[in-house]
């Protein structure tokens, strides 16, 4: 531990992991908005560009958390795997691979918290709580209209 980084404990590391992970969804989600061609452009643009702003505040609440511990938020970005396939259909399954990463990182934490911080443990749920809901929305657009079974690929 170091005076000028603040507290490193496993809960701080845990949200610094969430941290890099929910930047990486910001700048993964405005480039997929970038890339996005076609007719259904414009509400596909818009749903990216409001999954980019959700990253965003939820990497801000999770800096805020780790200051509020007496942590240091990490500076770095969670990984950014650039497949150049940009077929809506490669960017939503790669938009679930980076949503199962970081429902991982959630359910990581709210072991580590599970009986020791009420605060923290409330977090970690509600995070794992929308990032569910977001996994099903994504779900729901890789299947085929008419399908009602969850996607498999």
């Amino acid at each position: 531990m170091s005076d000028n980084h603040g507290v490193d404990t496993p809960v701080t590391k845990a949200l610094n992991t969430i941290l890099e992970l929910e930047l990486a969804g910001v700048v993964r989600y405005t480039h997929y908005a970038l890339m996005v061609f076609g007719y259904n452009r414009i509400p596909i643009v818009s749903w990216l560009r409001s999954q980019a702003s959700e990253s965003l505040a939820h990497a801000d609440k999770a800096g805020e958390l780790i200051t509020h511990l007496g942590g240091h938020p990490s500076l770095s970005i969670g990984p950014l795997l650039e497949t150049h396939n940009h077929d809506i259909g490669d960017i939503l399954r790669e938009s679930m691979a980076h949503e199962k990463l970081a429902l991982n990182a959630y359910r990581a934490l709210l072991k580590l918290v599970e009986g020791e911080s009420v605060m923290l443990e409330e977090y970690a749920r509600e995070m794992i709580y929308q990032e569910e809901l977001h996994s099903g929305e994504v779900d729901k657009m890789l299947r085929k209209p008419g399908e009602i079974a969850k996607f498999h690929e």
